[in-house]
């Protein structure tokens, strides 16, 4: 049985047809599998929260749907754009980490009587920030967020999982704190495609919530795994695996050992959060919104590490 750890947010607005995300879109990437691509930007009422990649793979029994989007409203919107491409049962919902933009869909699918996936950290995640991430996004998008619940999962991988949908089984990997403390990958090993959730930015600068060096050392694993395609959690769809890894690896290198080069300087925190990886500001999109955050948090890190 799914656990509730929100109920709604205030009272729940009516949703109507014209309040459908515009321009969803689902696009066949490989057969039975589907991918949309949000809008490289942050959150807002304009878009809502419409900025995450998110997935379906179909198999012969059933379906797997790959994290949800940012608001109630995209998450029906995308329901809604599956349904057009297949009648059968969604039987998972699985959300890649606990983040806004992936997550503050689910409530669409909550009727489905889809089971709810995610990592073993997921459920103590949302429990934690979920109450703040609808405060706090709540002011940037308004009554877009009407609606919205904190839908944790029933079923949680440790390290790793196989579903089947019928034909067609999804391997879900659970990752050491990365990008977050969350993180879990999908690969549908039929069309060797790979759902990377933020393991994997492509344009959208590399987010660092959880630990810089975590993230550099998964970064190195992933490329172990065998695909052919990735969709990202941010960033075109799809993209060529594991090539698609090399721009994200160079910036959290190039962040890393310039706090490090600062840390060794004696500069302060604040000092070195204004220099450290500017050299891949033309790199990236949202760069000046997160790489100073991505730098006091990686700081954090490396001071303590010893000589």
């Amino acid at each position: 049985m799914l656990r509730f750890l929100l109920g709604l947010v205030g009272a729940i607005a009516p949703l109507f047809a014209a309040q459908a995300a515009p321009g969803f879109s689902l696009k066949e990437i490989a057969p039975g599998v589907y991918a949309h691509q949000g809008k490289t930007s942050l959150m807002t009422r304009e878009n809502l929260g419409d900025i995450a990649n998110l997935g379906a793979i179909v198999g012969d029994g059933s379906v797997a749907v790959i994290d949800t989007g940012g608001s109630l409203i995209e998450g029906r919107a995308f329901l809604a754009a599956l349904r057009e491409k297949t009648q059968k049962p969604i039987r998972y919902v699985i959300n890649t980490h606990a983040h806004p933009d992936h997550t503050f869909g689910n409530g669409a699918f909550v009727e489905t009587g889809a089971t709810f996936v995610g990592h073993k950290n997921l459920p103590r995640a949302l429990a934690a920030r979920g109450p703040h991430y609808l405060s706090a996004f709540r002011d940037q998008m308004g009554d877009a967020l009407d609606g919205v619940a904190i839908v944790a999962p029933s079923v949680t991988v440790d390290e790793m999982m196989t579903l089947d949908l019928g034909h067609r089984e999804i391997v879900l990997q659970a990752w050491r704190t990365a990008h977050s403390e969350c993180d879990l990958t999908i690969l549908d090993e039929k069309s060797g495609v790979l759902f990377s959730g933020d393991l994997l930015f492509l344009q959208h600068v590399p987010v660092v919530d959880g630990s810089l060096l975590g993230f550099l050392d998964v970064a190195d694993r992933l490329a172990a795994i065998k695909a052919t395609l990735v969709v990202a959690g941010h960033g075109p769809i799809p993209a060529p695996w594991p090539k698609a890894l090399e721009d994200e690896r160079a910036y959290l290198m190039r962040l890393t050992a310039d706090l490090r080069a600062a840390i060794k300087k004696g500069d302060s925190v604040a000092a070195a959060a204004k220099t450290a990886g500017a050299e891949e500001r033309e790199k990236w999109r949202l760069f000046d919104d997160y790489n100073a955050r991505n730098a006091t948090a990686g700081f954090a890190e490396l001071e303590w590490e010893g000589p």
